[in-house]
């Protein structure tokens, strides 16, 4: 069972989410402002935080950037903005997750429970080093290396390029990685993957305009290819 910590202003929103999380087998706190949480969270250290970004006291973004001075928590961002700026900059503030409402208990459980799983090592250790072009990613160790030098990625960054580089050439569609490296359902509005890709195609030292390794596929998809083929 995890210990789950909600953050939520909207008291109909925070009762139906507690309501459906406990039904789900975790086991709920929740604070209704962000310096109330930013505190639960630090005296209670739950398993994970769900966490609102308009509160009445404090803007979430800074509640995140308070809260990743002093913890790792996981953290999962549950909000109506849907501004793909807001979604990179959340991100890139420490957050593992975003979610846009409206969403349903049963993705947000899911967002949870891969998020643990993944903290917890869920990966399969047994898989045996990728090669495509220069680079070398090595499941076992979760390393990246181009030309020998060392990728620093975040996680999620890495099991994306970890699963296009296991099919390499291959198009996969942005709902196949929703599906399979976050493991949770496609939604229309979610633009996790999007974010992700191109924080990923800034490391690998290209971008949109002009890929090398990351190539998109309008309307399909995007596949992972050697550029010296």
């Amino acid at each position: 069972m995890a210990q789950l910590l909600l953050v939520e202003d909207d008291p109909a929103v925070r009762s139906a989410l507690m309501r459906t999380l406990t039904e789900r087998g975790h086991a709920m706190t929740s604070a209704s402002t962000g310096l109330a949480g930013l505190r639960m969270a630090m005296d209670d250290r739950p398993d994970l935080v769900v966490l609102d970004l308009g509160l009445p006291d404090v803007d979430g973004y800074e509640i995140i950037r308070m809260l990743r001075a002093v913890s790792s928590v996981p953290l999962i961002v549950a909000t109506a903005r849907d501004d793909e700026s807001e979604i990179a900059r959340v991100l890139d503030a420490g957050a593992d997750d975003y979610l846009v409402k409206p969403f349903g208990a049963v993705q947000l459980d899911a967002r949870i429970r891969a998020v643990l799983r993944r903290l917890q090592g869920g990966e399969d250790d047994g898989m045996r080093p990728l090669t495509v072009g220069e680079l070398r990613i090595d499941p076992r160790s979760r390393e990246v290396t181009m030309r020998g030098t060392s990728l620093d990625l975040r996680p999620k960054e890495f099991d994306l390029l970890c699963y296009l580089a296991a099919r390499p050439g291959q198009v996969v569609s942005k709902r196949e990685l929703l599906t399979q490296v976050w493991q949770v359902p496609y939604g229309g509005a979610d633009k996790t993957v999007d974010v992700h890709l191109s924080w990923l195609r800034n490391k690998l030292g290209e971008s949109a305009q002009e890929p090398r390794y990351i190539r998109a596929v309008r309307g399909v998809g995007v596949k992972l290819v050697d550029p010296g083929v």
